[in-house]
């Protein structure tokens, strides 16, 4: 197939078998790859009552359609699995080159299940794909352990590894490649450190057919001279996406000391212009990419020793460096290594020790629950002690490993108020009490809060912050838009940030492929891993689904304190009414569950068959499925 290395893996890890398959053209076609296959072969594999971390539960590896082409910069990789965080679908994407290479070794899928009797990774050459063992890795970060790999079988392997963290279940675990690129969100690396599997090791020589290469040059050529002089292009080059600290602190959505507040007094010291001015060795970038956003950068704490990082992020910097109030870029370069090398979601992991932060500030949380040590805004000595109770699942860490839900679930004495999540999965770096598409895209996530499925910031502030009219279309339009990216595993900020249009992203697939793929059949495909996704979390989970777009209630019942933004709520009653409107431009019912009408327009009336089993169909529609499910608004891309 041209476009694809035309090989899916299946892989048996209790009896150690591989087979290698011939990649199904129509599986490809109708699904793309990546997030698209992940949604299709966890719908159909996993028995709803699987164990996110036991045998049954599936992990797999899928690059997209674009992945491995040059244009519009196909750097990424997909993970997928039943997330431990959420107990639903999880996908999770990481750039960097690993994607490239697995395609250029003739292979477009991996699917592993069971579980290995003894630590192994996956090695693949070309043509040979072995299990090998790695008990002698076992305990090795994530980073440490890349690099001993290079050096063991060749420095042309691409590798991704989990930490220690992975190993021993955490649930908001990362899977790591190229010294600082995370599949981060989830908890993939806790699937993946489940099966037993400490990394996977790729060398690919074939190089990918394209079927018509010089329509695809001529294509990759003009967004090159177009984009070059684009005016974002200078920011995002010099600051990647530590540009935004400043941006979001001045509109009053920075998380600070746990989402307490939204504008961070100390900003200046953690931005983008502090960390190229200190920090910086050089610019990076993933395969293929004209933007190289990435920040190569030096850590230096009195007192520690001198820690190299990919980043800081902007995540990374508002979720460790304003929720847990560092006021140094060099302390959250330190955070981000630290937490790189276990094996750890920053955004997740920040947000958990910003949850105990606010739980010692409370008194909740004591010296006696921490080993003597205290847990104060802004100490990186007492954020190195909990991240390694944490990993070590020592007291209270081990209440910690399971997010901020969970540990509020353990800990109890209301703390769930103030942990800022969607089932499950913690909050991006952005507050939502005076953006409320924000907070409903939070809510209605199907991986649980994530920004990547929907950046509604600009939205808000382009139909008025203050108002809930029109946000629910938008919020899916998004949800369809973004997710897109995934399953064709390219890179949104092109998008986002320099106008390379999602209809050119269509050109450059049919190019690849020879497909006469239009933009609304990939909408329309969107929308449907949406609803699949949806299907499956009520199944597992049980429903209504109303029951799970829950706010946090410090986002609905306390109006930020200062600042910018000072004074602004969402509220319950305004929530609820997106909420229903959300629901009635998808097609589902008032309790949030989809109907039949929907889904089999979307070609999975299986689907409706299963939640019908299980009592959750949503009822159906007066006057039957909207025409429209969402509007367009071309909001930035973050």
């Amino acid at each position: 197939m041209d476009g694809f290395g035309g090989t899916t893996l299946r892989i048996d890890l209790a009896t150690g078998n591989i087979r290698k398959t011939a990649t199904d053209p129509a599986l490809a076609r109708e699904w793309m790859g990546a997030r698209g296959f992940v949604s299709k072969i966890l719908y159909d594999e996993v028995p709803r009552d699987a164990d996110p971390l036991g045998p049954d539960n599936r992990f797999i590896v899928a690059p997209g359609v674009l992945t491995g082409s040059f244009s519009p910069v196909g750097s990424k990789i997909g993970f997928g699995c039943i997330s431990p965080a959420t107990n639903g679908h999880a996908d999770s994407s990481m750039g960097g080159h690993l994607g490239p290479e697995l395609k250029y070794a003739g292979y477009d899928l991996i699917v592993f299940k069971n579980i290995a009797p003894e630590p192994q990774y996956l090695y693949i050459d070309d043509d040979t794909v072995e299990l090998r063992p790695a008990g002698h890795y076992w305990g090795m970060g994530s980073l440490d352990l890349e690099k001993r790999m290079k050096d063991d079988l060749g420095k042309d392997f691409q590798i991704a590894t989990i930490g220690p963290s992975g190993e021993n279940g955490i649930v908001f675990s990362c899977i790591t490649h190229d010294f600082g690129r995370q599949a981060g969100r989830c908890g993939v690396g806790a699937v993946m450190g489940s099966k037993k599997i400490k990394a996977i090791a790729v060398r690919g020589s074939k190089g990918l057919k394209a079927r018509d290469l010089p329509s695809l040059t001529k294509l990759t050529y003009d967004i090159i001279q177009r984009t070059k002089t684009h005016p974002n292009m200078a920011p995002w080059q010099k600051y990647g996406t530590a540009y935004f600290v400043g941006w979001s602190n001045e509109r009053g959505c920075f998380p600070t000391r746990n989402f307490q507040q939204t504008y961070f007094e100390d900003w200046k010291g953690i931005d983008g212009e502090k960390l190229v001015e200190e920090c910086l060795i050089s610019d990076k970038a993933c395969f293929g990419c004209w933007i190289n956003c990435g920040k190569y950068s030096k850590a230096k704490v009195p007192g520690k020793p001198d820690k190299y990082v990919e980043g800081p992020e902007y995540e990374t910097i508002a979720l460790i460096g304003g929720s847990c109030a560092f006021k140094s870029i060099h302390e959250v370069a330190y955070a981000n290594n630290l937490l790189d090398n276990v094996g750890m979601d920053t955004m997740s992991g920040g947000s958990t020790v910003a949850f105990a932060m606010e739980c010692y500030q409370r008194g909740i949380i004591t010296k006696d629950d921490l080993e003597g040590h205290e847990l104060r805004w802004g100490n990186i000595d007492d954020f190195e002690h909990v991240i390694d109770m944490i990993v070590h699942r020592r007291g209270i860490g081990d209440a910690l490993a399971h997010g901020t839900k969970g540990a509020a679930e353990k800990i109890g004495k209301g703390t769930i108020h103030f942990a800022s999540q969607a089932k499950g999965m913690e909050f991006s770096g952005y507050d939502t009490r005076w953006y409320p598409a924000q907070l409903l895209s939070y809510c209605t996530c199907d991986i649980g809060a994530h920004h990547s499925k929907s950046w509604a910031i600009t939205a808000d502030i382009e139909l008025g912050r203050d108002t809930i009219e029109g946000k629910a279309a938008v919020v899916i339009y998004l949800q369809h838009l973004r997710p897109l990216f995934d399953t064709w595993s390219c890179c949104r900020l092109f998008w986002g940030e320099i106008d390379v249009s999602p209809e050119e992203h269509v050109d450059a697939i049919n190019y690849l492929t020879g497909w006469d793929a239009t933009l609304e059949e990939c909408f329309k495909m969107s929308e449907k891993i949406w609803n699949q996704n949806r299907c499956h979390y009520i199944e597992r989970n049980g429903g209504p689904g109303r029951k799970f777009d829950i706010a946090p209630g410090r986002h609905l019942t306390e109006p930020v304190p200062d600042g910018p933004a000072e004074g602004k709520l969402v509220g319950s009653e305004n929530f609820e009414k997106m909420l229903d409107d959300y629901y009635a431009n998808r097609g589902w019912d008032v309790e949030g569950n989809p109907t039949r009408e929907i889904l089999e327009l979307l070609g999975i009336g299986y689907a409706a068959d299963n939640l019908e089993k299980v009592g959750f169909l949503g009822k159906p529609i007066e006057g039957g499925v909207p025409a429209v499910r969402g509007r367009k608004l071309k909001p930035m891309a973050m």
